[in-house]
């Protein structure tokens, strides 16, 4: 855990309240399952990052399973150091169907970042939504955060349709935000706090 300078408020989540457990197995509708990440998921998740429509979004990508067992082995620690948590999104827990994550974890504030992505099979089926939608009750209800954003590019229309479904509402544009492979974007900025409905 990295350490915190002093506060004059109570922190949201006291340090060490979300590492003190393994990272929790988040059920949501039609047998999705969300589960931390398996070395036996590597080709699966090497192989999503050819797609046209994940390379367009993510920048970051693996060359090779070894990158993604890397990968993978920064989620874990990640988790322990209280800096995020990524999941495999699965049906019944085996069949992978993309990934989403909370990242940027400000325990002081209670404020968190969240993203996603769904390989080609499993989209326009509400895989997204319902995945955003369960770590999105965990974090509000249960892990102590009051605020999730996300972002996403304004010409990425099936990610603003996700947030939106998930109960995330635009709260505006960030100019020139983010570059993707063609060049700087502006990003659409969504949020949910607790108690919205």
């Amino acid at each position: 855990m990295r350490s915190r300078s002093r506060l004059s408020t109570p922190p949201a989540i006291p340090a060490g309240a979300l590492a003190a457990h393994p990272q929790p197995v988040l059920a949501a509708p039609d047998d999705i399952v969300l589960r931390p990440w398996e070395p036996s998921d590597a080709a699966v998740f090497l192989a999503a990052y050819q797609d046209p429509a994940i390379q367009q979004w993510h920048t970051r990508q693996p060359a090779s399973e070894a990158d993604v067992n890397d990968w993978f082995d920064q989620y874990r620690r990640s988790w322990e150091q209280e800096e995020g948590a990524s999941w495999a999104v699965t049906r019944s827990g085996d069949q992978m169907l993309g990934r989403i994550a909370l990242g940027s974890l400000n325990l002081d504030d209670g404020v968190a970042e969240c993203g996603y992505w769904v390989l080609p099979t499993a989209r326009g089926a509400g895989v997204a939504p319902r995945a955003l939608a369960a770590v999105t009750a965990w974090a509000l209800d249960e892990a102590g955060f009051h605020r999730l954003h996300l972002s996403h590019s304004t010409r990425n229309e099936a990610s603003c349709r996700v947030a939106i479904k998930a109960g995330f509402p635009l709260e505006g544009t960030k100019r020139s935000e983010a570059i993707h492979s063609d060049g700087r974007h502006d990003m659409h900025l969504h949020a949910r706090i607790r108690g919205d409905s």
